[in-house]
Order: structure tokens, then C-alpha cells, then sequence
């Protein structure tokens, strides 16, 4: 008998669209605390990672799927991601290529010792404490690689913000086109989609709120973030979510 039943949803297109709106209101909040509250990166990420922990800690402890729950711990990893990246891009000195090699064997670390530990890094058998905390642990690694490749594309590559969109946005129709027409594990394609994801995400995000003479719309942070919570809240509310269906 399985220890608990599946407590993430179901992999739908309104998935991506709360996954996609969560990891920009990640940017957008991540940075208010960090940058317009003066915070500061360390403290930014020590504030968050609190914040983390109590949503994984409750998202573990629940008996089923509850989709409010659920997004907060995701936007809990995003603004976390957020913080941690631009920690170690910039406090630390390392730069955006050597804060998305780190990020990225990290990830890659996870997933491994997931795998090897569970037999399987599908979210179809998500299905007990031990499958979830692996879960959002690569999810929080997940978030922060987005991070700092989205803001590595952005800032170092000259591609701007409009690009960066144009490049992320492509990347996951390609993922996309891969799922309806090829035979390609859906395990690959929906992590590949999720880390695509993130660094979506983050352009849109600095692209609201960067100054106008920098390519953005120069949108307050706090205005940006709000108006990202209201429609993650609408679109939670009027279209309800299911659990996704266990691995037997």
C-alpha cells in the first residue's frame, strides 16, 4: 500500500500558465525584498528560505492535494530562487556563467540521487514524504538555474528582455512539439519544461520592472507582484485543479 496519495496536479496546460505567472511574480518579489526594500541578497535569501521551509513542511504534512498550498510552496521556491541566484552571481563574485554551472550540477546532483534512491523522477510516483522532498528540492535547484540563466541570456548576451522571451518562449515550443510528435521520455521533456520555465519567467519579470531606457516597462515591483498574485489567485479559484494520477 502506498504511503500517501499524490499531492501535485495534474500536468495541463493551465499548469504551465500558474507555473509560468509563479516564477515571474518570483522575480518581481524576490527583487522587491531584495532591491526596492534594500535587503540585500543574503538577507533576502535567509528571509525566503524560512519561508521554504514552512511551506515544504506543511505541502509534506498535508493528506491530499490542495492546489492553494501547493502554488505557495512553488512560489515560495521561485522567490528563493530568485534571491539565491543573485546571491551567487553577484555577492559572491562568481558571475552568471559560473552561478548556472554551479545551479546546473546541483540539479543534475538531485535528479541523480533522486533516481538512484526512488527508481524514478516521474511526478507519477510522487507518492510519499521521501519522493516529495527530493521533489522540491530539485524544483528549488530547478528555480534558481532559471534564474540565473535568465538573467545570464538577458544581461550578458545582448539579446535584452523582448529577446530573452523569444529564445525561452521557443525553447518550450520545441519541448512542446516534442511531446505530441515524438517518442522522447515525458519524464525529460516535463523537467527540460520545467527549468524552461523559470528563466521565462525571469525575463518577463525584469522586463516589467527594469527602467524604460534599459528595454523594461518600468513597472514598481510591488504593482507588478500584486497584479501576478491576483491573476495566479483567479486562475486557482476558477479552474480548479485534480491530483495527478499515481504510477500502480
Amino acid at each position: 500500500m502506498r504511503e500517501h496519495l499524490s499531492k501535485v496536479p495534474e500536468v495541463t496546460l493551465l499548469f504551465w500558465v500558474i507555473k509560468i505567472a509563479a516564477t515571474t511574480l518570483g522575480e518581481t518579489g524576490g527583487d522587491a525584498v531584495t532591491m526596492s526594500m534594500n535587503l540585500g541578497y543574503l538577507t533576502g535569501s535567509l528571509i525566503f528560505a524560512g519561508i521554504f521551509a514552512l511551506a515544504v513542511a506543511a505541502q509534506i504534512r498535508a493528506r491530499q492535494f490542495h492546489a492553494p498550498l501547493y502554488w505557495f510552496t512553488v512560489l515560495a521556491t521561485t522567490t528563493l530562487g530568485t534571491t539565491l541566484a543573485d546571491f551567487a552571481d553577484r555577492s559572491l563574485g562568481i558571475g552568471y556563467a559560473g552561478g548556472t554551472s554551479l545551479l546546473l550540477a546541483l540539479l543534475a546532483g538531485s535528479l541523480f540521487t533522486w533516481y538512484r534512491s526512488m527508481g524514478s523522477i516521474s511526478v507519477q510516483s510522487i507518492d510519499s514524504r521521501k519522493a516529495e522532498t527530493f521533489y522540491w528540492i530539485t524544483i528549488l535547484f530547478s528555480q534558481t538555474l532559471g534564474t540565473a540563466l535568465g538573467d545570464w541570456t538577458a544581461d550578458t548576451e545582448g539579446l535584452g528582455y523582448g529577446g530573452g522571451v523569444l529564445v525561452f518562449a521557443g525553447l518550450l515550443a520545441v519541448v512542446a512539439l516534442a511531446y505530441y510528435f515524438t517518442s522522447l521520455s515525458r519524464t525529460v521533456l516535463f523537467w527540460t519544461a520545467f527549468v524552461l520555465t523559470r528563466p521565462l519567467g525571469a525575463v518577463v519579470g525584469d522586463f516589467l520592472d527594469k527602467p524604460v531606457d534599459d528595454g523594461g516597462m518600468a513597472l514598481s515591483r510591488v504593482t507588478a507582484s500584486a497584479i501576478l498574485l491576483v491573476f495566479i489567485a483567479a486562475a486557482i479559484v476558477i479552474f480548479p485543479q485534480r491530483a495527478a494520477t499515481r504510477a500502480h
